[in-house]
Formats: C-alpha cells, sequence, structure tokens
C-alpha cells in the first residue's frame, strides 16, 4: 500500500526534468539566433563604413538638399515678382486716378462754360423750350446739369466722367439746336415782311493748324464749334430783328382808327389813299420807335404837321406824324421803343392820334404786315 504512492510521486518528478536532447535542441536555437545577429550588425556596420556606400549616401543627400535650396530660391524670386507687379499696379492706379481727376477738372469748367454759354442764350432771348423733344434736354440748355460727386474708386470715377462728358455733349447739341430754331423763327418771321437778314457775315472760317483729336474730344470740339456758330447767326438775326420796324409805336392798349389803303377822306368826303395806320393816341402819348436806326427828318412837314422820319437801313423808313412834341434831332442814332416825342393833332388831322408808316425806298406799304410779324416774334423782343 506505501509502494505505490511512492511510486507515483517519483514518475511525476521524471515527466518534469526535460530530457537531454530537448536542452540541447534549445541551445542551437539560440545559438543560431545570436549568430544571426551578430551577421546582421556586422554587415550593417560594413555598408555603413563601407567607402562607396557613405558616398552615395552623402551624394543623395547632397542632391536632394540642393533641389530643396533651388526650390526655395524659386519661391523667392515668385514672392518678389508678386510683390513687384503689385507695387506697378498700385503706380498704374494712382496714374489713373491722376489722369481722371484732372479730365475731372475739364469736365467741369465744360460744365461752368456750358452754363455760361446756356446763360448768355437766354439773355440773347433764344426759345429754350424748343431745345429738344424731352425734358431732360430743356434742363441741359437751361443749366441743369448733373453735378460730378467725389468718387475714389477709378472704375467708379470713370464711368461718372463718360456720364458727365455725354452730358456736356448733349447740352451743347441742344443748346445749338435751340440757337439755330431760334434763328430760324426769326427769318422765317422777317421775311414776311420782305426782309432777308444776311447770317453769313459772322461765319467766316480761319484759325491756326491744330493736330487731329481724338473722336470724343473731336465731338465736344464740333458740338462747341457748332454751338458758337449757331449763337453767332441767332446774333446776327437778332441784329436784323433790331432794325426791322415790327414794334408798337404806342402801347397795346391804343387802338386803330384807320387802317392802310383807301378810305373815305374826313375832310374831302371822297376816296383818297392812305400811307399808313392811324392809332388812337390821346394828346400827350408817348410815341416810340419801332427799330432801332438813324433820324433822318425832325419836324414840320405840311400836313403831316410834327413829324419823325427814321432810317432802318435796307431802303425802309417809319414815319411818326402829327405829333404834339418833338424829342429827337436828325442825325441821331436811336434804339428800338427809344421814345421820340408825344402824340398831338398837328398838321392835317381831326383829332389827337399817330399817323404811322412805313416806307421802303419811297413807297408807302402796309404797317399792319410789319406790327403782325413783330406779334409773332414777340418772344425776341
Amino acid at each position: 500500500m506505501r509502494s505505490g504512492p511512492a511510486n507515483q510521486q517519483f514518475g511525476a518528478r521524471q515527466k518534469q526534468r526535460p530530457s537531454k536532447g530537448t536542452a540541447r535542441g534549445y541551445a542551437v536555437l539560440y545559438c543560431t539566433c545570436a549568430l544571426l545577429l551578430f551577421c546582421n550588425i556586422a554587415m550593417g556596420l560594413a555598408l555603413y563604413l563601407a567607402p562607396e556606400i557613405n558616398a552615395l549616401f552623402k551624394q543623395d543627400n547632397s542632391a536632394l538638399l540642393a533641389a530643396y535650396e533651388q526650390r526655395i530660391v524659386q519661391l523667392r524670386l515668385e514672392v518678389d515678382r508678386l510683390h513687384s507687379r503689385q507695387y506697378a499696379q498700385m503706380g498704374d492706379l494712382n496714374l489713373q486716378m491722376h489722369e481722371l481727376v484732372q479730365q475731372q477738372e475739364v469736365l467741369a469748367e465744360q460744365h461752368e462754360y456750358v452754363r455760361a454759354l446756356s446763360q448768355m442764350a437766354r439773355e440773347m432771348g433764344i426759345a429754350m423750350g424748343q431745345s429738344g423733344d424731352s425734358d431732360h434736354s430743356t434742363d441741359l440748355v437751361t443749366g441743369r446739369l448733373t453735378p460730378l460727386p467725389e468718387i475714389k474708386n477709378a472704375p467708379d470715377l470713370a464711368r461718372a466722367l463718360i456720364t458727365m462728358q455725354e452730358e456736356t455733349r448733349q447740352a451743347l447739341v441742344a443748346l445749338s439746336d435751340a440757337a439755330t430754331l431760334s434763328t430760324n423763327e426769326i427769318v422765317s418771321g422777317l421775311q414776311t415782311v420782305g426782309l432777308a437778314p444776311d447770317l453769313a457775315a459772322k461765319t467766316g472760317i480761319g484759325g491756326p493748324f491744330v493736330p487731329p483729336r481724338s473722336n470724343n474730344e473731336l465731338s465736344i470740339i464740333d458740338e462747341a464749334n457748332a454751338v458758337a456758330q449757331a449763337l453767332s447767326q441767332f446774333q446776327s438775326a437778332q441784329e436784323a430783328l433790331a432794325a426791322a420796324p415790327i414794334r408798337r409805336p404806342v402801347p397795346s392798349h391804343i387802338t386803330v382808327s384807320s387802317n392802310f389803303g383807301n378810305r373815305t377822306d374826313p375832310f374831302l368826303k371822297r376816296t383818297a389813299f392812305h400811307a399808313g395806320i392811324d392809332f388812337r393816341a390821346p394828346s400827350g402819348t408817348p410815341i416810340r420807335a419801332a427799330a432801332a436806326g438813324e433820324v433822318v427828318f425832325a419836324g414840320n412837314n405840311g400836313g403831316y404837321g410834327k413829324m419823325v422820319d427814321i432810317d432802318h437801313g435796307n431802303g425802309i423808313v417809319t414815319r411818326y406824324a402829327h405829333l404834339n412834341a418833338i424829342a429827337v434831332h436828325v442825325g441821331q442814332k436811336v434804339a428800338a421803343r427809344q421814345q421820340l416825342g408825344l402824340s398831338g393833332s398837328t398838321g392835317r388831322s381831326t383829332g389827337p392820334h399817330l399817323h404811322f408808316e412805313v416806307r421802303r425806298n419811297d413807297n408807302a406799304i402796309d404797317p399792319s404786315r410789319f406790327l403782325a410779324a413783330g406779334r409773332a416774334l414777340t418772344q425776341f423782343l
């Protein structure tokens, strides 16, 4: 019974002890691993310490470093180029702004010039309402041009300048059209009484040679020249209008008592030719010149009584008869509507009135035609 357990314990110890073959296998494995590790280390050291291999590693590093350095240089050059372009663009913008500001000053002067021309045209009596079909063109002619705001941005300023330049051009066109239309109206009105004003006297051509300009500049210059010519022609028409006897010699409320042509003579009671128009002017009514001219007669003239004759040129003479007093003398230059004397009833007259005649080359013509032309051209008188 005792030997059994002892034998079992001894057998268990024999199973736990390794055999000699197994221990030898482990030793061989460990030695092999150590040998392989040593060989790898030795080979690595040999490769690292070999001159060719070392030189190869150093050469690769140098090439890599050189490539990086070259790339860095290229990047620096690119940055410098971008900076230079930025500075150049800033310089161009400054130059553009400077040029635009100069253009703004020129256009502002042009605006003021157009306003001055518009004011001059209005003072000369040009019919502004006929300058165009739209209210905008009328505004331009009367001087209500759009002011240019303060703009710091170059593109916006350039667009504003273009608009301003176009407004200036339109204003000049409208002003030229208004002057031309007014001139044509005066000429047409004077032609109805046989007067043809000479408008070519002030339209001579000349001047120094100037190199050609750009299209925009040429357009502005052409329009300005057109305005100057139109105003010059209008001035000639006004001068002809001033010398045309188309104004009433008496106030507008005074009526006509006898017309031009055949009538019954108030003294002989038979048909006779009446060479003028009689106005019911009470004694002492101021009598004024129907147009500018020169006094060629001032005194008594038979049945005309106290009389004044004014020469207006082109063979046209106006006569003012039956005056009570004369306020001018022969050789005197008189302006349109200047007082010549006072109405009365001197000479062959039945009562206070003014006898008014218009004579061309000493032939009496109907004064009512001239007075009708004056009524049609009232806005220019």
